[in-house]
This record gives C-alpha cells, sequence and structure tokens, in this order.
C-alpha cells in the first residue's frame, strides 16, 4: 500500500512530536542516517526540562559528546551498556523511573543487537523495552529507541546492516526520520508502515 500525500506539520519546536510520544511507549525512531538521527534526538533531549537516561549502544552521541560536537545537557546522564553489566543497568534504571518522570533513550537497536549475539536475542530486547515502558507508566516516563535501517525487497523496514526485523507491537509508536533539503521530516507510521502524519523541521535551526 502506497503512502498517502501528507501535507508535513511545521513543528520547529518540536510539541506536536513530543505530544505523538504520549500516545505510546515505547517510541521507536527509523533513521538511514547517522548523524541526522543523532543531531534530532539532541535536540529532543534538549527540549525536555525533567531528567534523560541515555543508554549509548553504539557510541555515536557520547563520541560527539566527548568530542565536543554536542553540548551535553546537565540533566542527562549517559550509560554505555554491555553485555556483563547490563541486568544490573536495567534494574537501577527502573527504579528510578518508578519514582521520577524520565525520558529513557535507547540509541541503538543495532548495537542492542550487536550486544547479544544469542538466538534469542531480539526476545529479549523487546521485553526489555517493553519493561521500561511498563514500569516508567506510574511516573509518566518515556521510552524512544532509535534505529537504523533500511528498506528490503519486501517494503519492509530492517536494520542496516544486518537485516533483523524491527520490533512489531501494537503499544509502539512507529516514525521515520529522513531530510529533504533543509528540512527534517518525521513520520507517524501506522501497523503497516503507511505514513499517517507528517511533521517538518527546519535543520538550520540547529546550526
Amino acid at each position: 500500500m502506497l503512502d498517502k500525500n501528507h501535507e508535513p506539520i511545521l513543528d520547529n519546536d518540536l510539541a506536536s512530536i513530543k505530544n505523538e510520544f504520549l500516545n505510546k511507549s515505547p517510541n521507536i525512531i527509523l533513521c538511514s542516517e547517522p548523524f541526522l538521527k543523532t543531531t534530532f534526538v539532541n535536540e529532543l533531549i534538549n527540549s525536555y526540562k525533567f531528567p534523560v537516561i541515555f543508554l549509548d549502544f553504539d557510541l555515536h552521541y557520547s563520541g560527539y559528546v566527548v568530542s565536543e560536537m554536542i553540548k551535553k545537557n546537565s540533566n542527562v546522564e549517559i550509560y554505555r551498556p554491555n553485555k556483563t553489566d547490563w541486568k544490573q543497568i536495567i534494574l537501577e534504571i527502573a527504579k528510578k523511573i518508578s519514582i521520577e518522570k524520565t525520558l529513557i533513550v535507547i540509541d541503538s537497536l543495532n548495537g542492542f543487537y550487536g550486544m547479544f549475539d544469542e538466538k534469542e536475542s531480539g526476545r529479549f530486547i523487546n521485553a526489555s523495552s517493553m519493561l521500561l515502558s511498563s514500569i516508567g507508566r506510574d511516573s509518566n516516563s518515556l521510552v524512544i529507541i532509535t534505529a537504523i535501517v533500511r528498506k528490503n525487497d519486501s517494503n519492509e523496514w530492517i536494520l542496516s546492516p544486518g537485516g533483523r526485523h524491527i520490533i512489531d507491537s501494537k503499544k509502539s509508536g512507529m516514525y521515520n526520520l529522513s531530510k529533504i533539503g533543509n528540512d527534517m521530516i518525521f513520520s507517524s507510521l501506522n501497523q503497516i508502515g503507511s505514513t499517517e502524519k507528517k511533521f517538518k523541521i527546519d535543520i538550520l535551526l540547529f546550526e
């Protein structure tokens, strides 16, 4: 099914996009360009006033912070999980978000899958994200997951590289982030991958 022709809604302050995130959890942002993804996520983080927990699985965000290409916001706590300490980290985060409204960013699914190469890794990752979403519900916490993707021959979104399919859940919000000229286009997707809404953000505001 082809996407409908939606006129993008101007959303330079990200207010409409943030309102979208309130409807479902976790919210998954699909993007084919790592730098575009990191730029958007950084601006999104800076737009929230409450605490942010950043789970950096692909080390892009923390790399930009270390190189000072991105200025770290004081309300952001960065974790760099590995296979050994992940259980302890998820317990620590679960305790925090159960008592305080928090934005949890899992960046990215590609790095998350790369850390767990066992046969059941997909089920474990899905369970982890749903656990954080469930625990954070009482404190109105939000879970956002990023993924670097491409479309396969069947027009389905898959992780790039690797080819794994994206988490599929009716409880999850699914979005695609792309670039057209000087604009970011943030599209809300339905369960079959068609566009429901489009939001336009001026990239020049971020430079």
